[in-house]
């Protein structure tokens, strides 16, 4: 009965955002207040019933409902409770319903806290929302209903991915999609300005927290992916320019430009036809990144498995959001003209180098990944693109970017004054000379990139220090410590994400030059050296788990006859899935991380072992958590929310 529920509550929804998507949007045309004022509720409605469908499955899952397809295809009564709730959206048809609740609870959100939106603008945006509801619910009831029976069900499920059985990724895709789906908001919010045909320094204030939102969970789902990939996948990386990976870091960049061109419109009115289209390009690669996961026609290993039927749906969504919001900017763009002049050497023009960079990372980003389907389709051969290409060509953008952050973020508004804006950062450069420098003499026989990323890392995150720093005036120490506590919450956020950016450079430098590996066959009782330390293989036995069968084995690292740590890397069985996995051991410290593998048995009668010694691994994740963080300081102020401070419309004057 609750099944049934269930599903009758998705059919309700999409009734109720065809509603959404119809009405409101007449009445923002003739100048209706009653059809305009349904959007609010019918969004509040559409969430209260998707949510209701949600907790449905969620439910089914839980009791182990093997009468629903989606629950045989992906649990098991044996399977821990954690992984039973996190099996609803460990599966296409769950997480896509998953997609289309987050979707409801962003225009919900709109619904409730945009009161000081104009009216019309609101109707038009809450309508926008509605249309892309629609579009993921028909998706979602014709072809990948979760809600589909079996006429004969089994005693028991075939369990979950094995893979998916872990913590990382239970969290990992809701915040993914919080942060791909929010990026719906600033869609809305630009062809709802482009029906307008008006983008002001209102709008940029307006649309800036729902990019900023989705920017921080895109930064805390790809974060908690790259975590996963390092300890669970067992190769000794985190990053490895997967087509998955690469599906959410693209709109990551999009949505970073993004953030920091509406701050030019906000500022300026400068860059709005730009940053409409920034705004369009961003949920526009949130859709690509759904046919990449979904479609089945790019290999990963943490794709969906379908068929691409189903890809030809998404593209159909694609195509027709994605292209007529660009026919719709085609025929706005002349009226979106750019009131804001500035000179060559401003924070305008260094934002717009920002922009380029990112954008420019994107696509080579979406290029290295659509190229071996590309390759497929047209030369008829299988091609791959690696790690090298990505590294070649991507870095050289994120470094000029990391140049020019900190003196662009240090230059005044309209015109600026390099050689002032550099004099502030001496002291910054000097440091980060210095480092890069002491690295260099330190490493012997070892590529460049460690002490480059030293310094440009120290260059970054010094640099955003020395901004703060700088907006505390020039009267005495007391004063301007005093005046530290009293700076926006915004300048915080910028400076502690950028400070976090500069962290990740220096990690992601440091883990890919500095880095240890070791791959040898090894016997029980055995030792062997690892950098500074020594590994000895203890034993290796079978051990049994709640719903695996486990070959773990017992591996003490020392340091100069001292333990340093006990570590049970091990090889599970999943008996249902009939499915292997490695799971590494690693103890974790502030400046590495000693990582340990163990393979399969050989037939000398040891062991396949492979050992790393991982630098600065923590300060990846430690940087990521500082953008995140630092992108919800700048969203708690209170200039920032949602049309706080925006023009508001005089009491029954309807807005244009």
């Amino acid at each position: 009965m609750i099944v049934e529920l269930g599903h009758f509550a998705l059919i309700l929804a999409l009734m109720v955002a065809l509603v959404q998507s119809t009405l409101p949007l007449w009445g923002a045309h003739r100048g209706d207040a009653r059809l305009m004022a349904l959007a609010g509720p019918a969004a509040l409605l559409q969430m209260g019933l998707v949510a209701g469908s949600f907790a449905a499955l969620t439910w089914a899952f839980v009791v182990s409902d093997f009468s629903l397809a989606v629950v045989v295809s992906n649990s098991h009564t044996l399977k821990p409770m954690l992984y039973k709730v996190s099996g609803v959206w460990g599966n296409h048809e769950g997480s896509l319903l998953l997609w289309v609740l987050i979707l409801a609870v962003y225009g919900a959100a709109v619904a409730g806290f945009g009161g000081n939106l104009p009216s019309r603008l609101k109707a038009r945006v809450l309508a926008v929302q509605g249309m892309i509801g629609v579009a993921f619910l028909l998706f979602l009831l014709l072809t990948s209903n979760p809600f589909w029976r079996l006429a004969m069900p089994p005693l028991d499920g075939q369990d979950l991915n094995p893979l998916l059985q872990d913590p990382g990724l239970a969290f990992h895709p809701p915040f993914l999609y919080l942060g791909y789906v929010g990026l719906s908001m600033a869609f809305s919010f630009a062809v709802a300005a482009l029906i307008e045909g008006r983008v002001d320094a209102a709008w940029g204030r307006w649309v800036r927290p729902w990019t900023l939102a989705a920017w921080v969970f895109l930064t805390i789902g790809i974060a908690l992916g790259s975590w996963w990939a390092y300890y669970e996948l067992g190769w000794g990386g985190f990053w490895f320019w997967d087509p998955v990976e690469n599906a959410s870091f693209m709109p990551w960049l999009l949505a970073a430009a993004l953030l920091h061109s509406s701050i030019v419109v906000e500022k300026r009115e400068s860059l709005k036809a730009w940053t409409i289209l920034l705004a369009i390009m961003a949920f526009g690669f949130s859709l690509i990144g759904t046919f990449i996961v979904r479609s089945g026609v790019i290999t990963s290993v943490h794709a969906f498995a379908n068929d691409p039927e189903r890809g030809v749906f998404i593209l159909m969504i694609l195509a027709f959001f994605t292209g007529g919001a660009l026919i719709l900017f085609a025929l706005r763009a002349g009226s979106m003209e750019a009131r804001g002049v500035f000179s060559l050497v401003s924070r305008e023009s260094a934002l717009v180098a920002n922009n380029i960079l990112l954008t420019v990372a994107a696509f080579v980003v979406f290029i290295g990944t659509i190229w071996p389907l590309v390759g497929s389709m047209l030369l008829g051969r299988d091609l791959s693109v690696g790690e090298p290409f990505f590294n070649a060509a991507f870095s050289p953008f994120m470094i000029g970017l990391a140049l020019i952050l900190p003196p662009g973020a240090m230059l005044a508004w309209k015109r600026g004054d390099i050689g002032r804006s550099l004099r502030g950062l001496i002291p910054v450069m000097v440091l980060a000379l210095a480092l890069g420098a002491l690295a260099f003499a330190m490493q012997t026989g070892r590529t460049a990139l460690g002490p480059v990323g030293l310094m440009l890392g120290a260059w970054v995150g010094f640099g955003a220090m020395a901004d703060i720093w700088a907006r505390t005036g020039r009267e005495g120490l007391a004063a301007r410590f005093a005046r530290l506590g009293r700076l926006p919450r915004a300048d915080w956020g910028k400076a502690t994400a950028h400070f976090g950016l500069g962290i990740t450079i220096f990690a992601v430098s440091a883990m890919m030059s500095w880095k240890i590996e070791d791959i040898r066959v090894v016997q029980e009782g055995e030792t062997f050296p690892l950098g500074r330390y020594e590994v000895r293989l203890d034993k290796v036995e079978e051990v049994q788990g709640p719903n695996y069968t486990s070959t773990m084995g017992w591996m003490t690292v020392t340091r100069g006859g001292a333990v340093v740590a006990v570590l049970n890397p091990e090889k599970r069985i999943y008996p249902v899935a009939q499915m292997p996995t490695t799971e590494a051991a690693i103890d974790y410290g502030f400046l590495r991380d000693i990582y340990l593998v163990l393979g399969d048995r050989q037939t000398s009668g040891g062991w396949a072992v492979r050992s790393y010694i991982e630098p600065f691994a923590n300060w990846l994740w430690g940087g990521c958590i500082l953008m995140a963080l630092g992108g919800l300081l700048s969203l708690s102020d209170r200039r920032y929310r949602v049309a706080a401070g925006a023009r508001k419309v005089p009491a029954g004057v309807p807005a244009e």
